[in-house]
């Protein structure tokens, strides 16, 4: 019983302070309270609470109880018209963002690759592969993916520091639109090896694709983050006109059988 108990606990535990709901403080409630709460015992808590630290999500201080850790969890805020990557977040919390290039090559691109840079099946891109960590832990991994006629100023050094994207910028080629797309998934094994983590992990997956001025593609990103660590934060002006509809720029994902 306390195996798949403690399971749960830290499952909702790791949900809370994703959601940021410990505050500036980052206190937990007292082991007790939280036993309470969920009406578990002490040592079931005392389990969840260890996971969690093993996770690095929280750390103890002798005499007064559990912390969320400094980084354990970012928001990122979004607003119309502007694009900022997760780096501000995480540097906010005082903690260094690092990028390691895992994979870099040129090779042909994969038919949804394709499509997204506007290209010829087979067309060869320039494909990169890298992993961010926010201090000692993983935040998240990505596959980004450069049209073969604008990737020659991206070495491998580059890919990794400054980044894809801002060599290009770098070098001439501005953008000025980010189409972005996100999703919630499940890591597969080849992504939860890069992470850190396990298969089935929760991850946050964004796409984001760059567009030149005439509407050309210039870059395509792929972005895994590990769910209870990163969370992007939206502000809606006013509610929904009726009851029951959604708010305005919002719309429900068509089911297909």
């Amino acid at each position: 019983m306390t195996g798949p108990r403690f399971a749960s606990l830290a499952a909702e535990l790791r949900e809370r302070i994703a959601l940021g709901d410990y505050g500036r403080s980052g206190a937990l409630e007292s082991e007790a309270e939280i036993g309470r709460r969920y009406q578990l015992s002490r040592v079931t808590v005392r389990r969840a609470l260890e996971q969690l630290h093993t996770e690095g999500l929280v750390t103890a201080r002798r005499g007064s109880g559990w912390y969320v850790t400094t980084g354990a969890s970012f928001g990122q805020a979004l607003a119309l018209g502007t694009f900022q990557h997760a780096r501000s977040a995480v540097t906010e919390a005082g903690l260094p963002l690092t990028r390691s290039v895992t994979s870099y090559e040129y090779r042909p691109a994969p038919r949804d690759v394709a499509h997204l840079l506007q290209l010829a099946d087979g067309s060869e891109v320039l494909k990169v592969q890298s992993v961010r960590h926010a201090g000692d832990h993983p935040l998240d991994t990505a596959d980004e993916w450069v049209p073969l006629g604008l990737a020659a100023p991206i070495s491998r050094a580059e890919a990794e520091k400054p980044g894809v994207w801002e060599t290009l910028r770098r070098h001439g080629q501005d953008i000025d639109l980010v189409r972005q797309t996100i999703t919630a998934t499940a890591a597969t094994a080849r992504i939860a090896a890069r992470l850190g983590t396990t298969a089935g992990t929760p991850v946050l997956l964004v796409r984001r694709v760059a567009l030149q001025a005439d509407r050309r593609p210039l870059a395509l990103s792929e972005h895994r983050y590990l769910g209870h660590r990163f969370r992007l934060e939206v502000e809606f002006r006013g509610g929904p006109a009726t009851a029951g509809t959604e708010p305005a720029g919002v719309s429900a994902a068509p089911l297909t059988g």
